[in-house]
């Protein structure tokens, strides 16, 4: 069976993969909503323009710990003042969508790291802060893990994710769990960025009707919003950059194995990351190095030995794009947007003031066979339905336990799992039946095509650091009963080798946010954080959201 794609090649099978009033140490960025207008008007006035009434961001992650180790704020009081953003801005006002649940022991786990703070000291720089995970995650707790889907409302894991032990770790408060394409985009091969049957449609905060793009949309969203300090994403190919790119934030997919998937719902092994999405670069790599580490539950961690930091903010540098060399792959990755174009272009210009020498062009030999390779689809098909599978059959509670039962329950309640889209993903990953030899061959091209003589080929070639290119274009409408238009973007070869990617807010096109992508070869995270940092310093692109209502045209 081949499967028909209604968007451009990466999509294949699975794109699976206290009040505001009250507390003046957090800067309310609501508050946009009840009156900023967007700039408008040409692309090239976006990089730099802040939205007319539009904030600041509000602390970040060190300054926040600052002001609970000197006694100015609590655990409990910035759990309570998310816990009211939320209800003020996502379940009410905008209506942003993009938690589908909070946390009802929060306040409970506020407290107790207060009372650990006084009597123990500190676990580090998250300590007492409340955080967001994409709802993909096992939580051993009150809360439920449901990749979206109604089926799964009965699911009860019984041991912490990876992810989640890390967090509670690290201190953090669970705050709760975002909104999601529906199993990271794999119920449908049509686009539905941001919508589950659990937790309705995700809205972007900078329009309300535009694309939240792909599958970690709320935890972008929840991010750009400020409903949380940071959050936590999952990425098969596009859906942590892509999202970062729509809602200005900074998305960071990591190389695959650097952060453990244990306890996760998986969509293709090969190709799955997980990373933190956050406001700046520095809270990013804050995130980053607690997550970081080698999981005898996640085999594929084990490569990360020697590679991996504890703590990434060592390699932040304002200058940090001086002497660097940065290549611009052209071909595939520029021309789908006039607009991503000509922000990307204002951005490579900033760089080559700031020292960047600028390899320009710098083309990844195989992009176009990256785009139209049918292997892709094999290695989807074949992970995807044994991914499903596994979770569906080990995890506790009263659920489908396999792949074509989660399938007979969604045509069983089709008035809400099929509201909108099909489950022709699904369907397609049932159907597909592919033989070992048949995937490792397939994985094998993968990684030939986007490694060896994809992005590590173009790097040798110009002796580069990295490469930049726009994310994508600015988001689109949402259209639930067609899907959303796609019109392209720059995840694909990192998705494939399973290496390293970041995005970094760069500016807007009539008041919608583009960003570009920074990626590098495996474990070159200290390098590309470095110049997504000084990027950042360097050009101030990011504002918060403005809430612009529906209209027609812009």
């Amino acid at each position: 069976m081949r499967l028909e794609r209604s968007t451009p090649g990466r999509r294949g099978v699975l794109a699976m993969g206290l009040a505001a009033a009250t507390a003046p140490w957090v800067t309310s960025a609501t508050d946009a909503a009840a009156g900023g207008t967007a700039t408008q008007g040409r692309a090239a006035q976006g990089t730099a323009t802040q939205a007319a009434g539009a904030q600041p961001d509000g602390p970040g992650i060190a300054e926040l710990a600052h002001q609970m180790v000197v006694g100015r704020i609590s655990a409990v009081e910035l759990t309570r003042y998310y816990l009211e953003r939320i209800e003020r801005i996502d379940r009410r006002g905008p209506g942003l969508r993009a938690v589908i649940e909070v946390n009802p022991d929060a306040m409970r786990e506020a407290r107790r790291l207060d009372a650990e703070r006084r009597t123990r000291g500190v676990r580090g720089p998250l300590h007492g802060l409340p955080m967001l995970m994409k709802d993909l995650f096992d939580t051993a707790d009150r809360m439920h893990t449901t990749a979206g889907s109604l089926a799964l409302e009965g699911g009860r894991p019984k041991v912490d994710s990876a992810v989640a032990a890390k967090l509670r770790a690290a201190g953090a408060v669970l705050l709760g769990k975002t909104n999601l394409s529906e199993w990271a985009g794999g119920i449908s091969i049509t686009h539905h960025p941001g919508w589950s049957a659990r937790g309705g449609q995700t809205r972007n905060p900078y329009k309300l009707d535009r694309s939240p793009s792909e599958s970690s949309s709320g935890t972008a969203v929840a991010a750009a919003a400020n409903l949380c300090v940071a959050g936590i994403g999952t990425e098969t190919n596009g859906s942590i950059v892509d999202p970062a790119a729509a809602n200005s934030v900074v998305g960071v997919k990591p190389t695959v194995g650097l952060i453990s998937r244990a306890g996760m719902i998986q969509g293709v092994p090969s190709q799955d990351s997980v990373g933190p999405i956050a406001r700046t670069v520095r809270d990013a790599a804050i995130v980053l190095g607690a997550l970081a580490g080698v999981d005898e539950r996640d085999p594929a961690t084990k490569a990360s030995r020697g590679h991996l930091h504890l703590d990434y903010t060592q390699f932040l540098d304002d200058d940090g794009l001086r002497g660097a060399r940065i290549g611009v792959p052209r071909e595939v990755y520029f021309g789908y947007s006039s607009h991503a174009d000509e922000i990307a272009e204002q951005a490579i210009e900033v760089m080559r003031k700031a020292g960047a020498t600028i390899v320009d062009p710098a083309n990844i030999p195989t992009a176009q066979q990256l785009e139209d390779t049918e292997t892709s689809i094999v290695v989807q098909a074949y992970e995807a339905k044994r991914a499903i599978n596994r979770y569906l059959s080990t995890t506790p509670g009263d659920h489908p336990r396999s792949l074509p039962e989660l399938i007979a329950f969604n045509r069983e309640h089709a008035d809400r799992e099929l509201l909108y889209v099909r489950q022709d993903g699904l369907e397609a990953i049932q159907a597909l039946d592919f033989s070992d030899a048949e995937y490792r061959a397939a994985l094998a091209t993968n990684h030939r095509l986007s490694r060896t003589e994809g992005i590590d080929a173009v790097l040798r070639q110009h002796r580069l650091d990295a490469l930049v290119m726009p994310t994508s274009a600015p988001p689109g409408k949402i259209d639930l009963i067609n899907g959303d238009n796609y019109l392209g973007g720059s995840s694909t070869p990192a998705a494939l080798a399973g290496y390293p990617a970041i995005n970094v807010p760069a500016g807007f096109a009539f008041g919608l946010p583009v960003g570009i992508t920074f990626i590098g070869t495996a474990w070159s995270e200290p390098v590309l954080l470095r110049l997504a940092h000084a990027y950042e310093q360097k050009s101030q692109a990011r504002h918060t959201p403005t809430y612009r209502p529906a209209d027609i045209g812009l």
